[in-house]
């Protein structure tokens, strides 16, 4: 697996963890009004913590195995909105869910850097996204840790234009 790619997996609980803290407290369980053009899942800035958690573990860490452990395995996407609701998301405290997510996504990063390249280039088919290899699959998950970041970025936009109609109200 190339350095560039396992630097940015290794590094991304620092940038989520960062990206969180931006976000003002009043503001971590706000919705917006409108979605319209949010880069990742509708979810709040706390929501968006957990979903990236539930996601490394049930997932991508699954979808490893199984792309390692099953011939060309059928690798289901996951609701994550149903998730939210079932496993209430918003009362969740972000400091626990930060730590469990940084010794999950270490345990990704641990797996996927002893890969050789027989393993890297086993192949499985990943529902809307058709088939990949496990090194593919190592790329779609650090392409959703960056739609995360722009999530929390364009959580940070909306809120800076809500605070703006507040002061004119």
């Amino acid at each position: 697996m190339n350095k560039t790619t396992l630097n940015a997996l290794a590094l991304f609980p620092l940038q989520l963890e960062a990206h969180y803290a931006a976000i003002p407290r009043e503001f971590r369980h706000w919705a917006p009004p409108s979605w319209d053009g949010i880069p990742s899942e509708h979810f709040t800035a706390i929501e968006q913590l957990c979903h990236v958690r539930d996601i490394e573990v049930e997932g991508y860490q699954e979808r490893i195995r199984r792309t390692l452990d099953e011939e060309h395995p059928l690798l289901p996407s996951i609701d994550s909105e149903p998730l939210a609701i079932e496993r209430r998301y918003g009362d969740a405290d972000a400091d626990e869910v930060l730590h469990a997510f940084r010794d999950a996504r270490s345990r990704t990063v641990e797996t996927i850097a002893r890969l050789d390249e027989r393993q890297l280039a086993r192949t499985a088919e990943f529902e809307g996204y058709g088939p990949l290899t496990l090194r593919s699959l190592a790329h779609y998950l650090c392409s959703h840790d960056q739609q995360h970041l722009a999530g929390l970025q364009w959580l940070l936009g909306k809120i800076e234009a809500e605070r703006v109609a507040r002061t004119r109200a």
